[in-house]
Order: C-alpha cells, then sequence, then structure tokens
C-alpha cells in the first residue's frame, strides 16, 4: 500500500491542477477523486502494528456510557474524530464523507459488512451531545451497516483518548479571547485490528475510500502470523535490515526482522567506559559528572523515551538508530517530530565519548551540554522550553525516584543532560580486527587487502593527517574542523528545474521542482562552523568525525551526499571541490581502482567486536510512550 500511494502521491504532486500556485485557497484532497494510481492486490502487503489503540470512556447516540474498547475486538474498526459543525472540506467533513463511500461500499459487499465497524468520535463535547451525535448520524443511512457516532461526557474524558491517539486539537479563539466555536486539529482517521493495534493511520493525503476498503481486505486476507521458533545469527540480529544499500536497484530487498526476533540483553555498560575496549585510549570523564550504574541506567532510558519530544513521538534513538550505527542508514539527512526536515546527516554515537568537538559544525564541547540542543530544537524533538522537558519528567510514574537515587535531586536542566551524557560515554566500541592486527599484534586478525589499504591511509592518500592513529591507541580524529569542499558545492549549486524523485526501489520520477515547494520548505544554505564563529575562514568548515565503526554508518558527510565507503574515498581521491577556504590538506590522490578498493577493505576493518552487545542492550531498553504515563 505504502508502493502504491507514493506513486500516486506524486501523481498527484505532478499533475494536480492548480497544485503549483500557493495562492491557490485549497486544494482539494485526493478523498474527494477517484484514485489516480493501481491499488495493490489485497495481501500482498503487510501493514505492521503502528501502536496500542487506546481506550476511554464515551457516549453512545443513545447517552449510554461505553469503553471505547467495547467497540473494538470482535470487528475491524475504522476510527475517526470529527467535530459535527466542521466546515474545512479537507477536515471533518472529508472524513465523514469518505466513511460514508466506504458505507456504501459494505452495503454492496456483504461479506465485509459484518466484519468491519466504523466509529466517528466528536472531540466538541460541549456541543456535539448524544442526541446531537444521533441527528448527525441519521443523515448517513448508517443504520444498514455498522457506524457508531459517540461523544464524550467533557472535555475531561476526552483529554485521555485525544492523548492516547496522539490527537493534537485547539480552539480557535476569537480577539475577545472567547471560543469561536471552531478548531484546529489534523485530520486522522486509524484502521484497527481484532486485537486493538492501531495497523494504518491515515491523514488529509492518504484518506480515500478505495485505499481503506483495500487495507481492510488485506487484513482480513491475511491471517494472524504464526512464527515458528528461528534461529538468527547474533551478526544478522544486530545489524541494519534496511539500511537502503542498494535501494537504487529495483530488486532491492529488506532484510528486516520482525520485532519479536530482537530480544535484547542488558550489558555492563560501565565496564566499557571503565575498560575500553583494545585500540581505545583512557575515557576523559569530567569530574562533576562521575559514571554510575544509576546515571546510565537513567540515561538509557531517556535516550529511548520518545516523551522527551513535544508530541511524544520523538526518542534520541529514532535519529541515532542503534542497529544502524547508533545512526541512520535510511535518509541522507534526519528529519524530526511531525516530519520536520533537518538539515544535516544523523552521525554515530559511538565512542562519542571522547569528542572534543560535538554537532557537525562542533559549536559544542560537552555531551552535557550538547543534549539540549535536540531537545529544543524545532525541527528536531519540538520541545517548548527547558521547563516543558523537566515538567513532563517529573509528572510520569516511571521516573519517580530515579534522578534521587543517581543524583540526589529531583530533574534538572543539569541531571538530564548529565544522565543522557553518562549513557553515550558507554557506548564505546573497539577491539576491530585492525586493533587485534595493529595493537595487539595478531598477524593473521587483518587480511592482505586490509593492511595495505592501511598503508595508503597513512602513506599516500595521507588520510592519518586528519584521522590521526597513536602508537598505543587511534581515535581516526584530530579533532578538528576542516573544508573538503562538500558544503561548498551544496551552497552554490542552482537548484534544477526537475528533481529526479526515488519513491521506490528502482522508481523514480521526475518533479517540478515548484510542486516540490508547496509541500516542503526551501532547504536553508549550510555554512558549517562559520555560522557559530562569524568568521569567514570558518564557512563551510566541519569537525573530522570518527571512523570506527564506519562501515555501520552510512551514508557519509555532514549532509549524507555519499552513499558508500567507495563513493567517499573517490570522493577525496579527487581532491574534493576546490574554494577559497579548501583545507591545504585536500589535493587530488592519483589512487588507482585497485587502491580504492584496498582503502574500503582497511575501513571495513573498523568495525568493534562488542557492536552487538551494544546494539542487543539497546533491544532490552525500555520505550517510553505516551501510554506510559
Amino acid at each position: 500500500m505504502k508502493f502504491s500511494f507514493l506513486l500516486g502521491l506524486v501523481a498527484v504532486l505532478a499533475t494536480a491542477p492548480g497544485f503549483a500556485d500557493p495562492l491557490d485557497r485549497q486544494t482539494l484532497a485526493p478523498g474527494h477523486a477517484g484514485l489516480v494510481f493501481q491499488l495493490a492486490a489485497p495481501g500482498s502487503y503487510q501493514l505492521p502494528v503502528i501502536q496500542a489503540a487506546a481506550d476511554g470512556e464515551v457516549l453512545t447516540s443513545d447517552n449510554r456510557p461505553k469503553r471505547l474498547h467495547d467497540l473494538m475486538g470482535d470487528k475491524l474498526v475504522l476510527l475517526s474524530f470529527i467535530y459535527a459543525a466542521c466546515s474545512d472540506s479537507n477536515g471533518c467533513p472529508l472524513a465523514t464523507q469518505v466513511l460514508q463511500k466506504i458505507g456504501r461500499q459494505l452495503q454492496k459487499q456483504p461479506e465485509l459488512a459484518d466484519k468491519l465497524r466504523l466509529i466517528t468520535l466528536s472531540f466538541n463535547p460541549t456541543q456535539d451531545t448524544p442526541d446531537m451525535m444521533r441527528h448527525y448520524g441519521a443523515g448517513f443511512n448508517a443504520g444498514q451497516f455498522d457506524w457508531r457516532f459517540l461523544t464524550t461526557r467533557d472535555e475531561a474524558a476526552l483529554q485521555p483518548i485525544l492523548d492516547g491517539y496522539q490527537q493534537s486539537v485547539q480552539k480557535i479563539l476569537d480577539e475577545q479571547g472567547r471560543f469561536s466555536g471552531t478548531y484546529s486539529h489534523l485530520l486522522r482517521v486509524y484502521l484497527i485490528d481484532k486485537d486493538k493495534k492501531v495497523r494504518n493511520i491515515y491523514n488529509v493525503d492518504s484518506l480515500h475510500a478505495d485505499t481503506v476498503l483495500n487495507d481492510v481486505k488485506t487484513l482480513l486476507t491475511l491471517a494472524k502470523p504464526t512464527r515458528a521458533a528461528q534461529t538468527v545469527d547474533d551478526e544478522r540480529l544486530y545489524r541494519a535490515g534496511d539500511d537502503k544499500q542498494g535501494y537504487r536497484q529495483a530488486n532491492y530487498q529488506t532484510d528486516s526482522l520482525a520485532l519479536e526476533q530482537r530480544r535484547g540483553k542488558s550489558a555492563d555498560l560501565l565496564a566499557f567506559a571503565l575498560k575500553p575496549p583494545l585500540g581505545l585510549p583512557k575515557l576523559p570523564v569530567p569530574k562533576d559528572n562521575p559514571l554510575t550504574p544509576a546515571k546510565i541506567a537513567l540515561g538509557r532510558k531517556l535516550f529511548f523515551d520518545r516523551r522527551l519530544s513535544l508530541n511524544d513521538t520523538f526518542s534520541c534513538a529514532i535519529c541515532h538508530i542503534p542497529e544502524q550505527g547508533f545512526a541512520n542508514n535510511e535518509m541522507a539527512t534526519a528529519v524530526g517530530v511531525e516530519g520536520r526536515s533537518v538539515r544535516r546527516n544523523a552521525p554515530s554515537l559511538y565512542n562519542v565519548g571522547y569528542a572534543q568537538l560535538l554537532f557537525h559544525d562542533g559549536r559544542e564541547n560537552t555531551l552535557e551540554q550538547q543534549a539540549w540542543g535536540p531537545l529544543l530544537a524545532h525541527n528536531e524533538m519540538a520541545n517548548p522550553s527547558i521547563g516543558y522537558v523537566i515538567d513532563k519528567i517529573k509528572t510520569a510514574a516511571d521516573y519517580s525516584g530515579l534522578f534521587e537515587a543517581a543524583f540526589g535531586k529531583a530533574p534538572t536542566m543539569e541531571t538530564i543532560g548529565q544522565a543522557l551524557a553518562s549513557y553515550q560515554r558507554t557506548l564505546n566500541s573497539a577491539d576491530s580486527p585492525f586493533d587485534r592486527w595493529y595493537f595487539g599484534k595478531r598477524s593473521d586478525a587483518l587480511d592482505e587487502s586490509a593492511k595495505r589499504g592501511f598503508a595508503l591511509f597513512t602513506g599516500k592518500a595521507g588520510c592519518s593527517n586528519c584521522h590521526s592513529v597513536g602508537e598505543k591507541s587511534a581515535l581516526f580524529t584530530d579533532q578538528k574542523r576542516h573544508n573538503t569542499g562538500i558544503g561548498y558545492t551544496e551552497s552554490m549549486q542552482k537548484a534544477p528545474d526537475t528533481q529526479h524523485v526515488q519513491v521506490a526501489p528502482g522508481v523514480f520520477v521526475d518533479v517540478d521542482s515548484r510542486h516540490l515547494s508547496g509541500v516542503r520548505r526551501e532547504k536553508p544554505n549550510d555554512l558549517g562552523y562559520y555560522e557559530i564563529s562569524q568568521n569567514p575562514a570558518d564557512r563551510w568548515a566541519y569537525k573530522t568525525p570518527s571512523l570506527r565503526n564506519v562501515a555501520l554508518s552510512a551514508p557519509y558527510m555532514h549532509d549524507g551526499s555519499l552513499a558508500t565507503l567507495e563513493e567517499v574515498v573517490r570522493f577525496y581521491n579527487r581532491g574534493g571541490v576546490a574554494n577559497d577556504n579548501l583545507a591545504p590538506a585536500m589535493r587530488p590522490l592519483a589512487l588507482t581502482d585497485g587502491e580504492v578498493n584496498e582503502l574500503v577493505a582497511f575501513l571495513k576493518a573498523l568495525t568493534g567486536a562488542n557492536v552487538g552487545r551494544l546494539v542487543s542492550d539497546a533491544f532490552a531498553a525500555p520505550v517510553g510512550d505516551a501510554l506510559a504515563r
């Protein structure tokens, strides 16, 4: 369904009348018209579980109290939130119209009619009383199929339901601050299975009677899977299943594992900090934030907690994915809450405790301080204030006593940063094949191709000028900033008239850039550390990242513009991109194709032996969400 819908969405973007004109008052949503693409066959795709369906106290149209869950379990459920007075054609009326179209189809397909229940729930209990909802529903001939029209006793009963479905609803006030009778809200309709699990969430762009019915048939077609016990080797279990390598080819296949198989095991994280693996030096730890098991466990809990974002949907781990190198293999640049674009790539967090410069431009120098950047950034976790985050944690029952045990006091701006920093300082990974050969003096630990690659790394290619290697340890970074020309290229190139958009493996569509400008913000320019220092010499300067575990953290560079290690080596082989501030060390390297391959082989030999244990520990971490409050 996602594949088909993406094709359809691009077709709508490219052809919808008036779409390119931002002055058009309103473009009707796809749900008002016929489909412009071919639906996939029911049962030919999966609808994974998204979340548990929330419960709450509701009132039926004959004024009887019920639990929302009482109307689930015996049938599939399509749940929409509306208010009867809504006049936005792409809002509540669209949801009701689509459900009415589905109802008509149910009358023609009785085999479906007794397997699907439609529920329309008002979020305006003051005006939409049970009697009002009864009259509202009477206009849709709902008696011929199962369509329930519900409301709640009051706003206090309604709010937990809205929170459970992450349904944001805000009253619009007039100039005197009085409720105008209208609401601002995001249209969402939820498809819920018999196990009371949400299987799809439709918004204004994806809600269409035909696609919804196709999904209903898919859920009815697919029998509940009975997975036989499957033995999965550790190497596959703890690596990315969908790292997008080869995604440009039509024969790309994901190698993801079912969540049930990703069972983790807690590790002694403190040991990785107190005694770092072979190849790493002693870990620097601030005197005012010594590591303790309580701090590490608390920081780990915070790191995976989605409640630390504005709308309870986004955790640190959503950008820094453990099985994807604590980075994100699937996107060149990160995406924050509500799909807000971030202009830079999500960097790996392996060995981040050794970093003297944090963020790609190196604008912070301690993990304690760095933590608050993503928490407050509008396009990342989007919290409106420091106090907002602190109050959230203070009122969460599962955090009761944890800060007191770790720090001797309640959560504060300081202790939240210290806890997150404590966990990140344990993500130390080394003892790679290179380490066992170079520092462990085991001649058989590294293959000959990688050995030749290391000779190039420290010799002809000159990589070690910036990615330094010591006698007893190696961080593979000089802890400095350099201009390689990547940022300059991105800043100076003219935006093309059309953009080659990939919508599925091997499937690309050329879309007019004007059409895309209507659905996304223009990408802001990125001048590197100059934005912090205001020194022209710092234009397009970014920090030197460590190369440890670099094979796990594609795509590469601050903007994710290079997809593979081979592309990275070939970029440096060309000498980068000339500009006034290009780093002096940047020069053409004259490497042969064979030497490029040998350098790549060396870089792939920098993956630490304990990666699986760190990822397994992450799989065992609790995942905080709105239902845990």
